[in-house]
């Protein structure tokens, strides 16, 4: 006789999906990030009929929907600023002060969007034996299960957004060598759109089930992390334009680094627009 749990999908330790069969005909399958964000499992029918059925109870899928609204707006207006602050230094007064007091607002939704997004992961309802019901978790203000894909995905995220967070704080400082600029501005700056960029890949290793990227253009959890990692791509690049040369005392490229921190906020803006609509 097969066993209830027949198949187990995933990349390295990390387990994303897992099929069970059942004894009416057809499978269960619980896939993570539907889970986490839903609150619900996929159904196949004997006929070949899939359909997203809700797994949760009432309790589960409210807090899934408020910490879906709460990450999703903090990221749009986190990348709404982020563009604005951009804009400012690329066409605005050139006071310096101005775009940093302006990041630094956006950097604080980026923030709360990263930490709401690691709740969402620590509350999410678990899978149970034999595809059974989603069983509710109590409330967590912090957990640590680097073994769960979701956790490190989030838990990146965040750490990236206080990455950040250090590289706003420093654009405040005034009469900064080359040097100290580099390495107090510069290289958070760096480290945050590394980390941003590990968390993405993260993200296409749940929704994948596998260690390489795939193209799922049916699905808006896909849309929502190929959107997100295109930004961090953006923000990568302006980064690396934003480099102090020592010998003239300027950026590489200051429109690149302008433009890339631009374009890259409104991709993060745009993902939250699409990840408001991913929800029970």
């Amino acid at each position: 006789m097969e066993p209830p749990e027949h198949r187990a999908e995933g990349a390295g330790p990390f387990t994303t999906r897992l099929t069970w069969n059942r004894p009416e005909g057809g499978t269960v399958v619980w896939e993570s990030r539907l889970a986490r964000k839903r609150g619900a499992l996929s159904v196949r029918a004997p006929g070949g009929t899939v359909a997203m059925s809700p797994n949760a109870d009432a309790e589960a899928l409210d807090r899934l929907r408020r910490l879906n609204s709460l990450a999703s707006g903090a990221f749009f207006l986190g990348g709404v600023l982020f563009a604005l602050g951009a804009g400012v230094a690329q066409f605005g007064s050139g006071d310096p002060l101005e775009s940093a007091s302006i990041y630094f607002a956006g950097g604080l939704f980026f923030s709360i969007g990263g930490y709401t997004s690691l709740l969402q992961v620590l509350n999410a309802p678990r899978h149970s034996q034999g595809g059974g019901p989603l069983a509710s978790v109590r409330w967590r203000w912090w957990g640590y299960e680097p073994a769960r894909v979701d956790w490190l995905s989030t838990f990146v995220l965040f750490a990236g957004t206080l990455v950040f967070g250090v590289n706003l704080l420093d654009s405040f400082l005034q009469g900064l060598t080359v040097q100290q600029t580099n390495r107090l501005i510069w290289t958070p700056d760096v480290i945050g759109c590394v980390l941003f960029l590990i968390s993405g890949h993260l993200g296409f290793v749940e929704i994948c089930h596998r260690s390489r990227p795939c193209i799922r253009s049916r699905s808006l959890g896909w849309w929502v992390v190929a959107v997100n990692q295109f930004g961090s791509v953006l923000f990568m690049v302006a980064a690396l334009a934003a480099f102090t040369r020592p010998t003239t005392q300027s950026l590489i490229n200051t429109g690149i680094a302008n433009w890339g921190t631009l374009c890259g906020a409104l991709c993060f803006s745009l993902g939250g627009v699409l990840q408001a609509f991913e929800r029970p």
